[in-house]
């Protein structure tokens, strides 16, 4: 995979504080530190919106739905969703 270099500029103490963590969570590096952070931060509001959208759509049908109906249907938006992410 190609990557690409970007510049990220740190106040001195919060370089500090990622240094500590890179260092005492066994990190290799900051580069290591930093891209892990981005993806979970990335993840994270891919699954704000999809809980927001399946929010959106909760109360939308007008039929009666059982316990396990609604289990099997989020079951099945769960499935869809973490194969897009």
């Amino acid at each position: 995979m190609a990557t690409n270099m970007i510049t990220l500029k740190l106040e001195n103490k919060f370089l500090k504080e990622v240094d500590t963590i890179v260092e005492n969570e066994g990190y290799q590096n900051r580069t290591e530190f930093i891209r892990n952070a981005l993806r979970e931060k990335i993840e994270e509001i891919k699954i704000r919106k999809a809980m927001l959208k399946l929010a959106s759509l909760k109360g939308s049908s007008n039929k009666k739905v059982n316990e396990e109906t609604y289990r099997k249907a989020r079951s099945k938006a769960f499935d869809k969703i973490s194969k897009n992410i």
